[in-house]
């Protein structure tokens, strides 16, 4: 079982939003911070809880986190944690609430970061995935926005640039502009995988062993299955870096900087579930996706990828398909790179452990891993039926 998170304090204010201290408030907690949480989700349409009982974390309450979290691409469990008190946050910015400009370690995060990018990319130029973080990418485009309206190239969102934003604002037509720039990083070099980077994140590890059930935790199982896919990966000319060793384990954030400063073309991350229930089983895969004001935003080559991923092991294992999800969890948002997690079963079922704890098992999965991946770049591989193509074919 995971060590429980305490419960202390509120949302711990800076200047450029909240950052919340390691907390969880969940259905029958009381206080000022449920009181808060609930007077954010008033604030977002979403009716929070029983008259006169503003700081009790009540049914309705519990319905409002749970519709927030599917909203915004969260774990959808009712239980208000760092993230979802982050996204809170996020969710209640406008473009024009605050100055925007950016800030080195200590970026603009907000709705109104993502309304002011996907702006900049209806008018051509562009600031990098809509993920509401304000980076330098973002302020590179705001510059290049501002010389030319005629506006003293700053970087800051201000009365004047707002007022250029508005006037100026119009519909590109033929497709998503993020998406269009996604595929053209992709098709790079041609559909060849050869001289690609490939970033595998095996979850957890350290002392956190993640999941643990029938003898397995997921931090080993994990990184196994990353060792297999990396030792398919490398004879087909793939550069291929872990984000961890066996015995370190880096938080998100960490891992995020560190796959942008590796500047890889994919990040794949590896999980296995689980449930207090010996019942759920099967295989999901997730690339970053939310809803935001007015529009969906979502990573296409990250839901292909996830796509073809899942088709993989699905047509090549007899485990169950949970199907692809969007999700904006903080690796799949923080990554520059199209970015998918594929949770490869789960540990607290029976059928499932069983075949995670097959080497023979974790080698079938690898190499349904490695032929989506070059599934993704290779044109016409679209074309071969799932479980159909084999790796040792494509070396040489």
């Amino acid at each position: 079982m995971r060590a429980a998170v305490p419960r202390t304090g509120g949302f711990e204010a800076t200047g450029h939003g909240y950052h919340p201290p390691m907390q969880v408030f969940r259905r029958g907690d009381t206080g000022p911070v449920v009181a808060e949480i609930r007077d954010k989700l008033t604030r977002l349409g979403l009716p929070s809880g029983e008259p006169g009982s503003h700081d009790s974390f009540d049914e309705l309450t519990d319905r409002a986190v749970r519709a927030f979290q599917q909203r915004r691409g969260l774990r959808v469990d009712g239980v208000v944690g760092p993230e979802t008190y982050r996204g809170l946050d996020e969710a209640h910015w406008r473009l024009g609430d605050r100055l925007l400009s950016f800030t080195a370690g200590h970026p603009y995060v907000g709705d109104d970061v993502a309304v002011l990018q996907q702006r900049l990319l209806d008018m051509g130029f562009d600031p990098g995935r809509c993920d509401g973080i304000f980076g330098r990418q973002t302020e590179t485009s705001l510059r290049e926005f501002q010389r030319n309206v005629g506006l003293v190239p700053d970087g800051t969102v201000g009365p004047q640039t707002l007022k250029a934003l508005d006037m100026l604002r119009r519909t590109v037509t033929g497709g998503s502009p993020s998406e269009r720039r996604e595929e053209e990083r992709l098709m790079r070099g041609g559909g060849a995988l050869s001289g690609r980077t490939v970033l595998l994140d095996p979850g957890h590890g350290g002392e956190d062993l993640g999941a643990y059930a029938h003898d397995l935790s997921e931090s080993d199982v994990v990184f196994d299955l990353a060792t297999r896919i990396e030792g398919r990966l490398g004879p087909l000319g793939v550069l291929t870096l872990l984000t961890r060793g066996p015995d370190s384990c880096p938080d998100d954030a960490q891992r995020a900087t560190f796959a942008n400063d590796t500047g890889a073309d994919l990040l794949l991350s590896l999980h296995a579930d689980a449930a207090q229930s010996a019942r759920p089983a099967g295989v999901s895969t997730y690339f970053y996706g939310a809803e935001l004001p007015g529009r969906v935003i979502s990573s296409a080559v990250g839901e292909r990828l996830a796509t073809l991923i899942q088709h993989e092991v699905v047509a090549r294992t007899d485990l169950t398909d949970c199907r692809v999800h969007p999700k904006a969890w903080q690796l799949l948002r923080m990554t520059r790179m199209p970015a998918i997690r594929l949770d490869v079963g789960y540990l607290t079922n029976e059928h499932d452990a069983t075949r995670l704890g097959s080497p023979a098992f974790r080698d079938v999965v690898a190499e349904a891993v490695v032929a989506a991946v070059q599934r993704l770049y290779l044109p016409g591989g679209g074309d071969v039926s799932e479980g159909q193509f084999r790796i040792p074919a494509l070396i040489g």
